[in-house]
C-alpha cells in the first residue's frame, strides 16, 4: 500500500471541485483512459483575468484524483500568467508530497493546466506539443521530448525515476533501453552545462567588530609572523581603527628598502582571509 499523506487521503475521499464548468473559458485534457489516467480541467475567468472557478474531471487513483483537486484550488484567485509557473512539485508540495512512484499524477495536473492556458490563448495545445517527437513507449503513449522535458525539470538521475514521473517503461518494459539513452544523453548535456556555468563564491557574512580583531590577529600570530621571521623580520599589531590596520615592521624590517613590498605582502594576506575592505598602514610614532 503507498504511504500517502492524510491530505492526498482527504482529498482522495473527499475531492474539491469535481465535475465541469457548462461556459468555460478555457478547457485543458491531457492522458488518456487506454493509458490508464486522464483528465479534464476547465476553467472561469472574471472580470479581471483571475480565475474564479476550476473543476475537473479525472479517470486515475487516489494520487490522480487529489493532484487534481488541489491544483484547482491552488490557481484559483491567479491569473493565467500566474497560474502558467505553477510546475508538478508545487502541486505534490501542496499535497505534502507524493509517493514518488506517483509523481506521474502531479505532472498529469501541471500538463493539464498549460493545455488549459494554451486552449484560451489559442496557441497549440501543450499535451499535442508534448506529443510531438520520436514514440518511446507505446504502451503509455509517451514521447521522447515528453521525458526530455520532464528529465529536466525535475533533475532526474534514474530510469526509475523517469518511469515514475511518466509511466513511461512501466508495462512492458520494452522501452527500456531507449529510456537509458535518452536519460543518458540528458544527464551528460547538464553535466557539460555545469561545467560551463561561471563559479560563484558565497558571499561573505558581515563580521563584528570583535570578530574582525581576532581573525586579524589570528592572521598575524600564524600566517604573517613566521613568514616575517624566516627573513629575521618581525611584526608588532598597534592598532586598529576600522578598517585601518596599524602595524610596526621590527627585525630585519625596518628600515629595509623592501618594506614597501612587505606592507603589500601584509594587505594582500589581511584582505584574503579576513576581509577586502582592510587596508595596512606603518606606524609612525
Amino acid at each position: 500500500m503507498w504511504d500517502y499523506t492524510e491530505k492526498v487521503k482527504d482529498l482522495f475521499l473527499n475531492p474539491k471541485n469535481v465535475g465541469e464548468i457548462e461556459d468555460a473559458d478555457a478547457v485543458g485534457e491531457v492522458g488518456s483512459i487506454t493509458c490508464g489516467d486522464a483528465l479534464r480541467l476547465s476553467i472561469k475567468l472574471d472580470d479581471e483575468g483571475r480565475i474564479a472557478d476550476a473543476r475537473f474531471k479525472t479517470f486515475g487513483c487516489a494520487s490522480a484524483i487529489a493532484s487534481s483537486s488541489v491544483l484547482t484550488e491552488l490557481i484559483k484567485g491567479m491569473t493565467l500568467e500566474e497560474a502558467s509557473h505553477i510546475s508538478n512539485r508545487d502541486i505534490a508540495d501542496a499535497l505534502g508530497g507524493l509517493p514518488e512512484e506517483k509523481m506521474h499524477c502531479s505532472v498529469m495536473g501541471m500538463e493539464a493546466l498549460e493545455a488549459a492556458i494554451a486552449n484560451y490563448r489559442g496557441d497549440t495545445p501543450s499535451q499535442d506539443a508534448m506529443e510531438e517527437g520520436e514514440l518511446v513507449c507505446k504502451c503509455f503513449g509517451v514521447t521522447d521530448t515528453r521525458i526530455r522535458r520532464v528529465i529536466r525539470e525535475n533533475d532526474l538521475k534514474t530510469v526509475e525515476q523517469v518511469t515514475n514521473y511518466t509511466k513511461a517503461g512501466g508495462a512492458c518494459t520494452s522501452c527500456i533501453m531507449d529510456i537509458e539513452d535518452i536519460l543518458g544523453e540528458e544527464l551528460k548535456a547538464r553535466e557539460k552545462l555545469i561545467a560551463q556555468k561561471p563559479r560563484e563564491e558565497p558571499p561573505k557574512r558581515k563580521l563584528t567588530n570583535l570578530q574582525k580583531i581576532s581573525m586579524i590577529q589570528q592572521v598575524v600570530n600564524e600566517e604573517i609572523k613566521p613568514r616575517l621571521k624566516n627573513d629575521g623580520g618581525d611584526i608588532e599589531l598597534v592598532d586598529i581603527d576600522g578598517n585601518n590596520v596599524v602595524v610596526s615592521l621590527r627585525g630585519m624590517c625596518t628600515g629595509c628598502m623592501s618594506a614597501p613590498l612587505t606592507i603589500g605582502y601584509i594587505q594582500e594576506r589581511l584582505r584574503e582571509y579576513v576581509s577586502p575592505e582592510l587596508s595596512v598602514v606603518v606606524d609612525q610614532g
